[in-house]
């Protein structure tokens, strides 16, 4: 088991990414919290989790709280004594409209959700990580602001460029403690964030060089890479796993 022992968070657990992380994660030895909003799916997900001999605490709540990645560390302290890793999974892409028509809400909900909620999650787990020896923090990420613009998501892009900066900083600032901190970019996956609209997942499929979306499954097994020791001298990388969005030109 790649993370026997481990004790991390995992926030978007509830659907999609997160929700397959938090499997896979289980099933490779980790005991977990997992946040989200849905407390329903989340207490779903956890029973799955335990049927299977795995270990899975809920800790609902809404990412862009400070209070929120507060009580995501204190469920870790209390119910698994310690944190080593965190998975910020939780994002949301907002509306997609010209930047002119772009509403404050809109703006400031998808800055919010992507953004401040990595630096709330960060502030309260670095002193948690840095206590238990360093460990690992990985937030997920987007091509989209990395290696390419999409018309009408200014704000996401926005996002998640910012998102890839403060990996950079929060890496060099905590190397050498033993902290690696690195961000996960996937490309299109099917998830709930992808709707439901086939000229859309059409389109998005054919920007791949794969020609297809990803499965939940096969980004959360690049999450478990960069959590696990497997990944022990990688730190501070904006790390694609994008089916070749990113060096595919139509």
């Amino acid at each position: 088991m790649k993370l026997a022992g481990k004790r991390i968070i995992i926030t978007g657990a509830s659907s999609g990414i997160g929700r397959a992380a938090a499997i896979l994660l289980a099933r490779e030895g980790a005991k977990l919290v997992i946040g989200a909003r849905r407390e329903t799916a989340l207490t779903a997900l956890a029973d799955e989790i335990e049927a299977t001999g795995g270990k899975a605490h809920v800790c609902a709540g809404d990412v862009t709280s400070p209070d929120y990645a507060e009580e995501l560390v204190a469920c870790a302290e209390s119910r698994l004594g310690g944190l080593d890793g965190a998975f910020n999974n939780a994002g949301t892409v907002g509306e997609f409209t010209a930047f002119h028509d772009m509403s404050d809400a809109n703006w400031d909900h998808v800055l919010a959700t992507n953004l401040s909620s990595a630096f709330y999650a960060a502030r309260a787990q670095i002193p948690h990580l840095l206590k238990a020896g360093g460990g690992s923090l990985v937030f997920t990420s987007s091509f989209v602001g990395h290696t390419i613009g999409l018309a009408g998501m200014g704000a996401y892009a926005a996002a998640k460029a910012g998102l890839n900066g403060l990996t950079q900083v929060l890496a060099a600032e905590y190397g050498a403690q033993g902290l690696r901190v690195n961000a996960l970019l996937p490309g299109g996956t099917l998830t709930e964030m992808a709707g439901d609209d086939a000229g859309y997942h059409e389109y998005v499929r054919s920007i791949h060089a794969l020609k297809r979306m990803a499965q939940p499954e096969e980004i959360a097994r690049a999450a478990l890479f960069l959590l696990s020791d497997d990944a022990s001298f990688v730190t501070g990388t904006a790390m694609l796993a994008d089916g070749g969005n990113s060096i595919f030109k139509p």
